[in-house]
């Protein structure tokens, strides 16, 4: 069978599960759309926050993008990684035991204000709304080449399927489908990646085959042969204050994250927050460690496969064909040689490949089998269908629970709270898809645009929120806008409106830690110079760091 019927066999029982799963865990009270009963097993609250987290930034973009910048590419394997470790030590357990459904929630008591509050909500659609752009890019971008359809059509085609298990089941739906969409998208990273290194090197353990080998030894030589830089030489593509920035920012901005740290309020207990946490760590590890060798076996077959080879034998590759239809990769022969070139240089480049496709063209370029292929177009899609619905779902809670039942109508009945949660889905769900055809860049940037948000908006109040009992409202407040509207003024400016990188350099995906520094100094200076908090929100933090208190209890949000 061709790789299209091999797709639309796999696909679509994939989505067939989906559905079943979501129709299945449909809910009829706002504990379960929203925090799952609070009744996952750890294990399987591990494997739907590894599948939530691991989007399709992680899945489609990140071997991209790491095989096209080599070493500096590391700063998303460190950041993303070293921030998990940040959140699960540092947050996750004291976020738990706060008891509360939402990360808005936590700043709106912690801080006894609903100014907080809706400040927090504002941070929350903003970050989720980024980094759900990318999410709708990647499906687009998996539907465009191997079903066929145009990247629009793909989106939203991937809209309706997330709308229906996120609607119906909300968070309890969403849950389950992720441990499911984990189990697809590792199997699906995992085959092609052992299939390769035995191709090029002889051994099936890609970890081992990327450091023992002799491969980037090769593609080095390779790279020097062709005008690059080395593959693993540091700092080619990024200077060493924009690398250690981009990488801060990445980790406390996953540390920031609210569709992650939700997951942590779906356990049923402070205990199981922490298992689940580990075994987090330990699925995410996986496909992390096996990354940068699938980066490097990629960009090594995708040079030896096109470079300086004729026009009519590039055109005899029939992955090559097709992915030249979705526009994500282009052969213009600017020398008249008949060969095309891959250069250093933009005016004489003949090869242009967007990063994006590095992941789901590799097995194609390998010439691995249909089903392989399909399979990895089934991850691909897994990876970013897990992700949307989860940050669908913050959307839907910041509104309809944060600002809605608490703020607007307390008293509003569970039918009304449920109907709210799920309209505010399909409204974000409508936001997503237009992100989605008209997104700000590559999956994997605009994801770090989302990740520098979360660190210049939500870490600073988290953190001294648990571990700082005379931080007050006046300052989480002051500390959040300053650092949200001077991160989102600089990527703005940085990637949209022209304006060089005037910060000593620092990229637009670094420019977070700048805003995340200046959101504790500001929280700090403030809070000093006003009132301390009332002594019981001063109590409660107490009472969050004691061992022997399991949950907090209640607290009346002050206006």
């Amino acid at each position: 069978m061709s790789v299209e019927i091999w797709t639309i066999l796999i696909v679509g029982l994939s989505f067939l599960l989906y559905l079943y799963i979501g129709w299945q865990s449909r809910v009829n009270d706002s504990k379960g759309f929203f925090v799952a009963d609070q009744g996952v097993p750890s294990i399987a609250n591990g494997a739907a926050t590894a599948a939530d987290w691991m989007s399709a930034a992680s899945f489609i973009s990140m071997a991209g993008l790491i095989s096209f910048m080599g070493y500096d590419g590391s700063i998303y394997l460190m950041g993303w990684t070293g921030g998990y470790v940040l959140l699960a030590l540092l947050l996750a357990p004291y976020l738990r035991k706060f008891g509360k459904y939402t990360v808005p929630d936590f700043v709106g008591d912690r801080y006894y204000s609903n100014v907080a509050r809706l400040v927090a909500v504002v941070a929350a659609i903003f970050v989720s709304l980024t980094y759900v752009a990318g999410q709708m890019r990647g499906v687009g971008i998996v539907f465009s080449r191997f079903l066929q359809v145009d990247i629009n059509t793909g989106v939203i085609i991937g809209m309706v399927i997330v709308g229906f298990f996120a609607v119906l089941g909300g968070m309890k739906g969403i849950t389950w489908t992720q441990v499911a969409q984990y189990g697809i998208l590792i199997i699906a990273y995992l085959i092609p990646a052992i299939a390769i290194a035995v191709l090029l090197t002889g051994n099936p353990i890609p970890q081992f085959a990327f450091t023992f080998s002799d491969i980037a030894d090769k593609l080095n030589q390779i790279q020097v042969d062709l005008g690059f830089a080395e593959y693993t030489q540091p700092f080619v593509n990024k200077p060493m204050l924009d690398v250690l920035f981009v990488t801060i920012a990445l980790m406390v901005g996953t540390a920031g994250l609210p569709h992650v740290i939700v997951r942590f309020y779906t356990v049923p207990d402070v205990r199981s927050a922490r298992f689940s946490a580990g075994w987090a760590l330990l699925f995410i590890a996986i496909l992390y460690t096996t990354a940068p060798a699938l980066s490097m076996f990629a960009r090594y077959n995708l040079i030896n496969s096109l470079h300086n080879h004729t026009i009519a034998e590039v055109q005899q590759l029939d992955w090559a064909n097709k992915w030249e239809r979705t526009k994500l990769l282009s052969f213009e022969d600017k020398n008249g040689d008949g060969r095309l070139q891959l250069t250093p240089k933009k005016d004489t480049n003949e090869i242009t490949i967007d990063r994006d496709i590095i992941v789901l063209a590799t097995p194609e370029v390998a010439k691995l089998a249909p089903w392989v292929i399909a399979l990895v177009a089934a991850g691909g899609l897994a990876a970013a269908l897990s992700t949307a619905s989860g940050l669908l779902l913050v959307i839907s809670s910041s509104i309809a629970h944060d600002v809605y039942y608490r703020i607007v109508d307390p008293g509003a009945s569970e039918q009304k709270r449920l109907f709210v949660g799920r309209l505010m889905v399909g409204l974000s769900l409508v936001g997503a898809g237009y992100f989605g055809v008209n997104p700000p860049g590559f999956v994997g940037e605009v994801v770090a645009f989302a990740f520098g948000l979360a660190a210049s908006s939500f870490f600073p109040v988290i953190i001294l929120g648990i571990f700082d009992k005379r931080t007050n409202k006046e300052g989480a407040i002051a500390g959040m806008v300053t650092g949200l509207i001077f991160t989102i003024a600089y990527i703005v400016g940085v990637k949209f409106g022209g304006m060089p990188a005037w910060f000593f350099g620092v990229s637009a995906e670094g420019i977070g830690t700048v805003g995340m520094v200046l959101n504790f100094i500001v929280t700090l200076v403030v809070s000093r110079l006003t009132p301390p908090p009332p002594a019981e929100i001063q109590a409660l933090v107490e009472n969050l760091r004691s061992p022997d208190i399991e949950e907090t209890q209640p607290i009346r949000t002050v206006h």
